[in-house]
């Protein structure tokens, strides 16, 4: 298949030649649009069969294999049944509970390593793949000899791994638009991985992304689903090959499409929150990569944290059941995200019925909640609470895909082809193809003047802290979950961006000075600035709108420092996510969006740099995948909205000779409307994504109930206006308590405060003061203080409601960063304390509005 490039406009040519691109302009169109916030209708009245396809598959299943399967399923106890449906984390496991229990599965998380040790060799993994399989397969305590199978994220090569090749992350592979790339990727990372005893990788990630704060952003291949369904299909083929050839061969590993479904889709990007696109909208967006990857084999489906309508897909048996397996016919195994299955409204990690009733077959349990929920469910499926019918279902499911895999064949992981040939870790062959990622990846927006490619022969400044930097050029979910505190000697092998200028330019003779704030003492030719975000992964991603650096344009500063020098600057941009960067723009006479390009950077030089004879050495041939804002809060800019005025369209990307010249762009921060930036904490219930919590030094425990004690602590719900909408807390005087408003991950509040906002409540004491009381706000690092607001509530009616408002100010003036806040509100006391709460909210004030307490 040809490379088929996007077109420099929005009408972006078709991959022609691919079975797997479903969808047409006018069906999105029409569907996505103009349906997407309608209800759905009650599970009990669809039909899954008037939106979702029945699939071609063309893996089928074989008899032979399928009487086997039920013969091991019927000779095995209830036990040994659970226990494949249990996936616990390295970190939480030893090689004895696996002999003991024999599970499944099990996994290493992001950060997770052999020994907890950062810098695990190849053989360190190895040992651990062998040694829990050999505990699995030895049956002197559980009587099962069913091999187990290791599951890792390897979502841009095997990233975990200490001098692995790492590829540009799935947003910077969507503007190569070559699936061909992709396959090779694929099939290099599963090496990697068989390299060191893995037979599972959660992989592909298919979520078509429609709100750019998502901090997931980066891990989808587009905004839109036509690349997303020709991708899925090529890494499916790629890390597990070929049905028809060598499926699942030695050399091949599991893989995983993920995560079902929407969750590039939720409300305002929040992480792991709701999608409210209509049933026809989240087939056509959302579903396309299922319906390539599925088709092609993929064995393993991820269920998302996120909810659809509400109801978390952990637990919706409609797209589980009814819609993916039933309809789709889909007959390998669904298994969870990490702890995914205790979020559901009367779960928690150790005991949750409903989401194995939904459909979901493998918990990940990473944490020790894995011995307890064995217990409960064993108990569960014991009392008829789980049909025995669903275990077997969910066993014989686990246990195909182990067959077609080759488990029950291959030899133990240390003995397998690939293993222990730590050679292909980072190999040389390996990196050529990653190279060649970046370089294809690359998109300019910017080239005033044709100032790029440069010629290597001038005297050349590389400024940027991303300049010599292979941690922050790679992103998160690098070595580490969030890829950070990690330097430049945890790539052995791997290379900067400055490392590649370097050996472009001094090998032609010419010069370069490397200062990271642009400084120098002989003036240079052209400055290359190299800067953008800092890793993240996930929720920790999430921001509240696009405008850059917002609030410390110390990257800005650089470029204009040297602008007004009157040197020309080259722009490199590292971002997950397209960003309003107007300023930048204007303070750069090229600007190449770099996205996440990984482990091989001196890759970028070799497309900024013409030759040593001044000739192009590899052209600009990136396209946006995403369309970019042209302001920081048009944060869902998307290919075929009705209102589509992006700064630059999908499919945009200048290549070297184009006469093109951007003029200056607006800098003003365009800002939202006060009302918008209302953040509601509590109002009649715990509004998403915040999760309310009650403890004290010794425990902190999630209110699931309408009535809860802890040691220091006692909740309960109470009516203001109507019923259940206020919540009154009784603190005993035993210790330190507390009544928290929080969230699995920091979000990302400076509106807020930018507009003026307070924070509000409604409160009602119902007994005297007898100790100091105190509210704060936290982050997810140590940030500021609690505040005293004992003298204010002493000042409030006894048994009436009252509102009280405290000026953000107050909080941030004692150090709270409200880019990364993970707490708006925690109230607490030592002594007896009986209160009440209600409508807790972040609300902007007019100019005219005291609070109660003010801050200046």
């Amino acid at each position: 298949m040809t490379n088929n490039k996007f077109n420099q406009h929005s009408d972006v040519a078709m991959l022609t030649k691919s079975k797997f691109s479903l969808l047409v302009s006018a069906l999105i169109l029409s569907s996505v649009t103009a349906c997407s916030l309608k209800e759905v209708e009650p599970v009990e009245q669809r039909d899954a069969s008037v939106v979702w396809p029945k699939l071609q598959l063309e893996v089928q299943p074989n008899a032979e294999m399928e009487q086997k399967i039920a013969t091991m399923v019927s000779g095995m106890t209830l036990k040994q049944k659970v226990a494949q449906m249990i996936q616990p984390e390295i970190r939480d496991i030893t090689v004895e509970d696996m002999r003991a229990y024999g599970f499944g599965s099990y996994l290493n998380g992001g950060g997770a390593f052999p020994n907890d040790d950062k810098h695990a060799t190849p053989s360190d993994w190895i040992a651990l793949a062998e040694a829990i399989y050999q505990a699995s397969v030895d049956d002197s305590i559980d009587g099962s000899t069913i091999p187990t199978m290791w599951g890792t994220d390897a979502v841009h090569g095997h990233n975990n791994v200490i001098g692995a090749t790492l590829f540009p992350h799935n947003i910077g592979l969507g503007a190569t638009n070559n699936p061909e790339l992709i396959e090779q990727i694929a099939a290099i990372t599963a090496k990697e991985v068989m390299v060191t005893g893995i037979d599972w990788v959660f992989a592909p990630t298919v979520a078509v992304v429609r709100d750019d704060r998502w901090g997931r952003t980066y891990e989808g291949y587009s905004e839109d689903p036509e690349i997303v369904g020709a991708y899925a299909a090529s890494i499916v083929r790629g890390l597990q090959g070929a049905a028809d050839e060598d499926f699942l061969g030695d050399e091949r590993v599991i893989s995983t499409v993920k995560h079902f479904l929407g969750d590039g889709g939720t409300i305002d990007g929040i992480d792991q929150g709701d999608n409210i696109a209509t049933e026809q909208a989240l087939f056509d967006l959302h579903a396309q990569g299922y319906v390539s990857g599925l088709s092609v084999g993929a064995q393993t489906v991820m269920a998302s944290f996120n909810s659809w309508h509400g109801v978390k897909n952990h637990a919706n048996k409609y797209l589980l059941t009814n819609v993916l397996k039933d309809q789709m016919g889909f007959d390998g195994f669904v298994v969870g995200d990490w702890n995914g299955h205790g979020q559901i409204p009367g779960c928690s990690n150790d005991n949750c019925p409903q989401t194995i009733n939904a459909g979901l077959d493998v918990y990940m349990v990473p944490t020790a909640a894995w011995k307890l929920l064995f217990e409960n469910t064993v108990a569960q499926v014991e009392s008829g609470e789980i049909p025995m019918a669903r275990v077997d279902d969910a066993v014989t499911r686990i246990l195909r895909v182990k067959m077609r895999a080759g488990l029950f064949d291959k030899p133990s992981p240390a003995n397998r082809t690939l293993s222990g040939k730590t050679e292909l870790i980072g190999a040389k062959a390996h990196r050529v193809v990653a190279r060649q990622a970046v370089r294809e990846s690359l998109v300019l927006l910017k080239n005033n003047d044709n100032i790029l490619p440069l010629s290597p022969k001038q005297t050349v400044l590389v400024a940027g802290d991303a300049a010599d930097n292979i941690g922050k050029q790679s992103g998160g979910w690098t070595i580490t979950w969030q890829g950070t505190n990690n330097t430049n000697a945890d790539f052995p092998g791997g290379s900067s961006i400055y490392d590649g200028i370097k050996a472009q330019v001094e090998s032609a003779g010419g010069k370069t000075i490397f200062n990271v704030s642009g400084d120098y003492a002989v003036k240079p030719d052209v400055a290359i600035v190299v800067f953008g975000e800092e890793p993240y992964a996930e929720g920790n991603g999430d921001i509240d709108n696009l405008e850059y650096q917002r609030g410390n344009k110390r990257d800005l500063a650089l470029l204009q420092k040297l602008k007004a020098q009157g040197v020309p600057v080259v722009a490199v941009f590292i971002s997950g996510r397209p960003m309003w960067v107007n300023a930048e723009l204007n303070a750069s006479d090229a600007f190449v969006a770099a996205w996440l390009p990984g482990s091989e950077g001196k890759a970028v030089a070799d497309v900024i740099f013409a030759d040593v004879d001044n000739q192009v050495q590899f052209d600009m041939t990136g396209k946006l995948s995403f369309s970019w804002p042209n302001s920081p809060t048009q944060t869902v800019v998307n290919r075929f909205d009705d209102d589509y005025l992006p700064l630059f369209p999908y499919g945009f990307g200048l290549s070297y000779g184009d006469e093109t010249e951007l003029a200056l762009l607006d800098e003003v921060a365009e800002l939202s409307n006060d009302e918008s930036q209302s953040i509601a904490i509590f109002t009649r219930s715990v509004q998403a994504p915040w999760v309310m919590s009650i403890g004290s030094d010794n425990e902190q425990i999630a209110v699931t109930s309408s009535v809860l004690q802890g040691e220091t602590v006692y909740l309960r719900t109470v009516d203001k206006v109507v019923q259940e909408d206020a919540r009154r807390i009784e603190f005993n005087g035993k210790g330190a308590g507390f009544v928290r408003f929080g969230s699995n991950f920091p979000r990302d509040l400076r509106a807020a405060i930018e507009s003026n906002s307070a924070l509000s409540f409604e409160v009602k004491l119902d007994s005297y003061i007898n100790d100091e009381i105190y509210i704060s706000m936290g982050c997810d690092i140590q940030c500021g203080k609690p505040l005293n607001i004992t003298a204010l509530l002493a000042e409030q009616p006894k048994n009436s409601w009252q509102t009280v408002s405290i000026d953000l100010k107050c909080f941030s003036d004692t150090g709270v960063d409200f880019s990364r806040v993970n707490s708006p509100f925690s109230l607490s006391t030592q002594g007896k304390l009986t209160m009440s709460i209600a409508d807790i909210a972040l609300l902007p004030r007019a100019d005219n509005q005291q609070a109660s307490i003010e801050c200046q």
